[in-house]
């Protein structure tokens, strides 16, 4: 099987890049903001996204899915502890 690397090919690349960049940071970072965190995840898995619909791979689109929609869930959560602090001020 020999798939061409064509442009959807390097947009998955350049989502693999996010979402292992977003891990890196979550790793080395002691205390990682959560929107640095959480929007490289969304926007890794919505790249991975745009490449899996043209080169369809069903689990791993799934997966994507997934991942995008604990992101978001992450962005929410953080933006109403940001709502929460200022309220509190």
């Amino acid at each position: 099987m020999t798939t061409p690397l064509d442009i959807y090919s390097i947009v998955g690349f350049f989502g693999t890049a996010c979402i292992i960049a977003a891990y890196a940071y979550l790793t080395y970072v002691d205390k990682p903001n959560p929107y640095i965190l959480h929007g490289t995840n969304l926007v890794g898995a919505s790249l991975l996204t745009i490449s899996l619909i043209v080169h369809t791979n069903w689990p791993s689109l799934v997966l994507e899915g997934f991942w995008a929609a604990i992101a978001i869930f992450g962005l929410v959560k953080a933006l109403r502890a940001g709502a929460s602090d200022k309220r509190e001020a």
